[in-house]
């Protein structure tokens, strides 16, 4: 959950997450689709997908979660980083753990020139955090490493005079301090153009379900796609009602949303759309479902599609879905 999210922001969507789901047995008999809207809004769905596979996987082979780095590594979503983030802190392993604080501050204390992204110097930062780990209390100093990266060690305007390790520190000794790590040219933002469609039929809005692959799978969201070549936004929706087998009329747009997903900049257009009929026929959905104003709530959507809910749906959409800045994806 702290991925790219504060932990003042995490606290009460852990908490509640733990009171849905007290222990590895309970997340393993909810659904998916359970799992995705406890998350919804956090971003980084795939984490949520992995711990629920995880669970399933230790309650279907009877397994407990123990000191054991075999069971670990046969987990979903269990790489190098949570291997050492776990099972130093939990059981006191001696792993090390490379993130992106710990990058920097080794980097810098080792005065590290290259890019820190590249294969070469990512084996050093792993060879590096394991030699100076100490025999005993490895994830307090892992924690420690961490805090001191996020706290004082930070990217721009890092506070050496307080940090405890400047004496030591290569960075430090010679000025390079704003300099590494080397930082990488930033991809050429893409810019997108959407078009996305609240259709209703009577008392009831269609409510999609995404492919169970690709970026937010199996959440729900009204129908939407990308403009193609040189399509204006009139023709992407007639071409959108078409793919979902819908007869529809077209009215205003009612809302324009702006997100970002890595370094594309996308722009959705909304539009409301009247129903003829409560028909549906699609292969680029897995499903649909009409649903009444108070249902939407149910439904694990991504956090452009919320902020699309209440944005329409007025006040009682608001409540049920509050709208945030977390990563997408």
């Amino acid at each position: 959950m702290l991925q790219q999210t504060t932990v003042a922001a995490v606290i009460p969507r852990f908490n509640r997450f733990l009171d849905t789901f007290p222990d590895v047995s309970a997340l393993a008999q909810a659904t998916e689709q359970d799992v995705l809207k406890s998350w919804e809004g956090l971003g980084y769905y795939n984490r949520a997908r992995n711990l629920h596979r995880a669970a399933k996987i230790l309650v279907e082979k009877g397994m407990h979660l123990s000191n054991d780095l075999d069971l670990w590594a046969e987990l979903p979503g269990v790489g190098r980083y949570i291997l050492g983030a776990v099972l130093s802190q939990a059981y006191d392993r001696r792993l090390p753990i490379v993130e992106a604080n710990t990058t920097r501050l080794l980097c810098r204390l080792f005065g590290q020139l290259d890019d820190p992204k590249s294969t070469p110097v990512k084996n050093w930062l792993w060879r590096k955090a394991e030699e100076i780990l100490p025999r005993k209390r490895a994830g307090d100093f892992n924690q420690a490493l961490m805090e001191l990266g996020a706290m004082v060690c930070t990217p721009q305007r890092p506070s050496c005079s307080k940090c405890p390790l400047k004496a030591e520190c290569a960075a430090h000794r010679d000025g390079l301090q704003n300099s590494i790590p080397v930082r990488r040219a930033r991809p050429n933002t893409v810019e997108v153009q959407e078009v996305c469609l609240v259709v209703r039929h009577r008392q009831r809005f269609l409510l999609l379900r995404r492919p169970s692959t690709g970026r937010w799978a199996n959440m729900w969201e009204f129908p939407r796609t990308e403009l193609a070549g040189t399509e204006n936004q009139a023709e992407a929706a007639s071409r959108l009602l078409r793919s979902i087998g819908i007869e529809a009329r077209i009215g205003a747009v009612i809302a324009t949303i702006d997100y970002s997903v890595t370094h594309h900049r996308i722009r959705m257009v909304c539009w409301e759309a009247q129903a003829r009929m409560a028909k549906l026929r699609t292969s680029c959905y897995e499903e649909g479902r009409w649903l009444r104003l108070e249902e939407l709530a149910n439904f694990p959507l991504s956090t452009p599609q919320r902020k699309l809910a209440a944005s329409f749906l007025g006040q009682v959409a608001e409540n049920a879905f509050p709208t945030d800045k977390r990563p997408h994806g």
